[in-house]
C-alpha cells in the first residue's frame, strides 16, 4: 500500500455529520518532505471532519513529542507539541482559480467532481506549527544536565567581553574635541 494513501479520505461515501481519524506521525512520514530541523517525532494527530452539503470543516488536535537542537547551547532537547488547527474546505466548480483568490489560509476548495482528500500536507504544516518557536529549556532549567556547559560558559564569556566594551567605538577618540572653542 502506497505510504500517502492512508492519509486519504474518501468523503464521497460519508454521511453527513462528524467523523474521526486519528493518524499516528513518526519520522518515516516526514522522509518526502526532506530533512527537518528535529527526530524522533511521536505524534498524534486526531482529526475530526464534519461533512455538510456543500463543505467540510476538519478539525486537527495535534499531540506528542519531538527532540529539537536548543537554541541556546545546541544539546538535544525533548519538546511538546500541542495545537488545535481548523480548516473549511469547500467544493466548488473552479478549485484553482478560487484557491488562488482566497485570502484566508483556513478556507480551501476543491473540485465538486473530487472523491478524496489528501490531508498529509495538512498534517505535515500541523505538526511543524506546533513545535514552539523557542527551542530552550526553562529558565530554571538552564545549566542543567540537558545543557551543555561548554557553550554556556563560552557565551557568558562573550557577554561579560560585551559589557565590557559598552562605550561605541564611533564617538571614540572625539572626547578630546568636547572642550574646543
Amino acid at each position: 500500500m502506497n505510504h500517502r494513501r492512508e492519509y486519504e479520505i474518501a468523503f464521497v461515501g460519508l454521511k453527513p455529520g462528524v467523523h474521526v481519524y486519528e493518524y499516528k506521525v513518526d519520522d518515516k512520514f516526514f522522509i518526502p518532505y526532506g530533512e527537518q530541523d528535529f527526530s524522533n517525532c511521536d505524534a498524534t494527530v486526531k482529526l475530526l471532519l464534519d461533512k455538510k452539503s456543500g463543505f467540510m470543516q476538519l478539525k486537527f488536535d495535534i499531540d506528542g513529542s519531538i527532540q529539537a537542537g536548543c537554541d541556546r547551547c545546541g544539546n538535544t532537547l525533548p519538546l511538546q507539541l500541542w495545537d488545535e488547527f481548523n480548516i473549511i474546505v469547500k467544493m466548488v466548480d473552479e478549485p484553482d482559480t478560487l484557491n488562488e483568490q482566497e485570502e484566508d489560509p483556513d478556507v480551501y476548495y476543491i473540485s465538486r467532481n473530487e472523491s478524496h482528500l489528501q490531508v498529509a500536507n495538512w498534517i505535515y504544516e500541523f505538526v511543524n506549527l506546533s513545535i514552539p518557536l523557542q527551542k530552550t529549556c526553562s529558565p530554571e532549567e538552564m545549566g542543567g544536565p540537558k545543557c551543555n556547559k561548554e557553550v554556556l560558559e563560552k557565551l557568558r564569556k562573550m557577554e561579560e567581553e560585551a559589557t565590557r566594551d559598552s562605550t561605541p567605538t564611533v564617538w571614540k577618540g572625539l572626547e578630546k574635541f568636547k572642550d574646543l572653542e
